[in-house]
């Protein structure tokens, strides 16, 4: 048996995971799995960028929040490699996957380059 979770408890936990306190977006060249074990972009600039969201609402019939605000990382110093994969950590260095997700579209960075999440297009949804 396979069962959903209910529009008021996927609000709770959204709300609960990702909007009581600072969450950050990490850039990844690997899949970072459920177990953390991908590979996050380092060095030529590169830092979490701190994602807000609005609260959760229907979206293609599930709840869902959304990156309420653009998030723009720093002009890479150096290659980054090509980005495969976000995350979503409790802290801005170390701390706890929280979620994660493949790119639609992987983007190589080049030194000069800046990785960019236009408004409404960093989506959390309960399955």
């Amino acid at each position: 048996m396979r069962m959903g979770l209910s529009n008021a408890r996927a609000t709770a936990l959204l709300n609960q995971e990702f909007r009581t306190g600072p969450v950050y977006l990490a850039l990844y060249t690997s899949n970072p799995t459920g177990a953390d074990t991908g590979t996050e972009v380092s060095g030529g600039g590169y830092m979490r960028q701190q994602i807000t969201f609005s609260a959760p609402a229907l979206d293609g019939g599930k709840e869902a929040i959304k990156n309420d605000a653009v998030i723009q990382f720093p002009v890479a110093t150096a290659d980054w490699g090509t980005v495969t994969h976000v995350g979503i950590r409790t802290a801005d260095t170390g701390g706890t996957l929280i979620a994660f997700a493949a790119l639609t579209n992987p983007r190589t960075i080049l030194a000069g380059d800046r990785f960019v999440i236009d408004l409404n297009n960093g989506i959390v949804r309960m399955s």
